[in-house]
């Protein structure tokens, strides 16, 4: 099964905004992990503290999602590029179909691969200017 959720971007702020979505929703942090945090990677090269991923449940099926950009990406959040819609897809057959459609004619910012987190991520512009996250989860 297929689930899309809202992932929302900031620069430096999203824990506080997420302590404030969860003050509006309820529930618990469903997860809150910096960019420090990550696997192999320098503490500070990123961003150091700043939020990689943050997500509390809004339904059972929902989830609002964020995260800061990191220091060295090109660009700031701005109203218009602040948000990306998320894809949760089962399979990799699945994952690579989407990822393709949406990206066509679009442009690729992240190619569909591994990560330490899933097995296939990638993130896409599509040509629309639509953000989109394809993230293969298998037990979605």
């Amino acid at each position: 099964m297929i689930t899309i959720n809202p992932y929302l971007h900031f620069d430096g702020n999203c824990l506080e905004a997420f302590t404030f979505y969860q003050k509006a929703f309820g529930g618990e942090f469903h997860m809150l992990s910096r960019y420090k945090d990550m696997p192999g990677a320098d503490p500070n090269a990123l961003g150091g503290d700043r939020i990689l991923h943050v997500a509390i449940p809004i339904s059972e099926n929902l989830h609002l999602q964020g995260s800061d950009f990191p220091e060295v990406m090109e660009g700031k959040p701005i109203i218009g590029n602040n948000f990306s819609v998320v894809i949760n897809t089962t399979t990799e057959e699945e994952s690579i179909r989407l990822f393709e459609m949406l990206s066509e004619g679009g442009n690729i910012i992240m190619p569909l691969g591994p990560t330490f987190w899933a097995p296939l991520f990638g993130m896409c512009d599509d040509k629309f200017g639509i953000g989109w996250m394809i993230s293969q989860n298998p037990s979605a």
